[in-house]
């Protein structure tokens, strides 16, 4: 059978792609740049809490929020297509939990292992996300994978996931951060893409309507909380006082020498 005709990525227009990425780069530059916060943070509560905010602009606007825009384009000929909402929230969980355990792999004193441990984790973690958000999707008939494809898929995600940690992380200059944001979204968007290049659908007309809900319904909540999401650490990012940041950048240097 051809599966080839009975699936469209941009049923909606390529405009979609770009928005995906636009999405997915303030994600990751807020997160990112909450990152580089938590490595100056004076507390470990404080750090902690910086990370989390990271790890929710990346893992679900930078990534989930990504998939779901993403998603829009995604219809297949000769099915309607409908989303199982505990699949769905559980991907989003996954993504922010996974993109927290990478950040807190790679703790204070970053070296080339800790970097390494950290995007192999952020790697997964944008892979997870995706395969269980794709688990969401219900159509009449099935949905299989091209195993190379799905490895191709982990592979950007973990070289990227990498890169965007190195440059917040090791190279600290702002505009670096712009770039990371940028690399890291072309990663998400990349890899989103590489995924859904291995799927097949197999369409069976006769089937039943799936349950569950329609793509469009979950966009206006999932995109209204993304964007109070965002709001939080973009605040705390432009009140943190760069005096405290300063104090406290000495405060690591001084017990490392001790």
């Amino acid at each position: 059978m051809d599966h080839s005709h009975s699936m469209q990525h941009f049923s909606m227009g390529i405009w979609l792609l770009f928005l995906a990425y636009i999405v997915s780069v303030v994600g990751c530059v807020v997160g990112l740049a909450c990152t580089r916060q938590s490595a100056i943070a004076p507390t470990s509560r404080g750090r902690i809490g910086w990370l989390v905010m990271a790890a929710v602009c990346i893992g679900g606007i930078g990534i989930w929020l990504m998939h779901f825009i993403a998603m829009l384009g995604f219809s297949v000929d000769g099915s309607v297509t409908r989303y199982n909402i505990l699949w769905t929230v559980v991907s989003a969980l996954l993504a922010i939990g996974a993109t927290l355990v990478g950040l807190l792999t790679i703790g204070r004193r970053v070296n080339i292992w800790t970097l390494l441990l950290g995007g192999v984790v952020m790697g997964i973690a944008v892979n997870v996300m995706h395969y269980t958000g794709m688990n969401a999707i219900r159509i009449q008939g099935s949905v299989t994978y091209d195993p190379a494809l799905v490895a191709v898929s982990v592979a950007i995600a973990v070289v990227a996931g990498t890169l965007s940690l190195w440059f917040t992380l090791v190279l600290q200059k702002p505009l670096l951060l712009l770039a990371a944001g940028l690399v890291m979204g072309v990663a998400v968007v990349g890899m989103h893409y590489t995924g859904m290049a291995a799927v097949s659908v197999d369409v069976d007309p006769g089937a039943p309507v799936p349950a569950g809900i329609e793509v469009f319904n979950l966009l206006f909540p999932v995109f209204v909380i993304g964007l109070l999401a965002l709001a939080v650490p973009i605040a705390f990012l432009f009140t943190t006082n760069e005096d405290d940041q300063e104090e406290a950048a000495v405060v690591p240097e001084r017990t490392a020498v001790g």
